[in-house]
């Protein structure tokens, strides 16, 4: 049996599952970085993503993150810190919605004088200057490859066959990312766990591409600010 046939052979029965045995393949498995390359670009073509974030810290404290976003300019976000507080937010284009609970203006604004349950959304325009440590969320992700990626094992995410890759980085001596591939279906990044010494942050992906209903809240529960529209 020729050498073609024989490679077609093998793809189809493997179901050419992360094998490169696309038109033209030799048969030969895809490295851990063309991997980690098709699934950032699936994941960058992306219409709509739930992305929940945990990072813990050796300090005991710890931040959740929910997103759920459509990759561009429209998505919702709900965090949670450990020491107390939530911030909900919404955007939609260039226009902000945020929701900070009693906790949140207690302890990180420091506003001890509020002592009722805190139920309305601030409107404000998108500040680009103002997004870092602000809390504010954003609703692009880059999904882009960096650092040296090498294979890991087989496992399985939420019930998803997926193939593991560790990520070195020399901007980061002190850290390793592992990424969690989709090896069933579409090559989606299903799942990413920072680790250091200080400390691990782990991200999770669903969601793909199901229909987003993100609103503005009710007109009553908006409080307008100066600046606002």
């Amino acid at each position: 049996m020729g050498t073609v046939t024989t490679t077609a052979l093998a793809c189809l029965l493997a179901g050419a599952a992360l094998s490169g045995c696309g038109a033209g393949g030799t048969g030969e498995e895809k490295s851990a970085g063309d991997i980690l390359d098709e699934a950032n670009a699936t994941m960058r073509k992306l219409n709509s993503v739930t992305v929940d974030i945990t990072n813990r810290t050796t300090s005991g404290g710890s931040v959740t993150n929910r997103l759920v976003t459509d990759l561009d300019g429209r998505c919702r976000s709900r965090t949670t810190w450990s020491e107390g507080g939530t911030l909900e937010q919404i955007r939609l284009g260039e226009t902000d919605y945020v929701r900070p609970d009693r906790a949140y203006l207690q302890k990180w604004k420091n506003y001890p004088g509020v002592t009722g349950e805190q139920k309305l959304w601030v409107k404000t325009p998108v500040d680009p200057a103002r997004r870092s440590g602000a809390g504010l969320a954003s609703c692009e992700r880059p999904f882009d490859s960096f650092g040296t990626a090498r294979k890991g094992g087989s496992t399985r995410v939420e019930g998803t066959k997926a193939v593991e890759l560790i990520v070195t980085d020399k901007a980061d001596k002190k850290g390793t990312y592992t990424f969690y591939v989709a090896a069933e279906g579409k090559p989606y990044l299903l799942r990413t766990v920072y680790k250091s010494a200080a400390q691990h942050t782990t991200t999770s992906f669903s969601a793909f591409d199901e229909p987003l209903d993100i609103r503005a809240p009710k007109a009553g529960e908006v409080l307008r600010v100066p600046g606002g529209n």
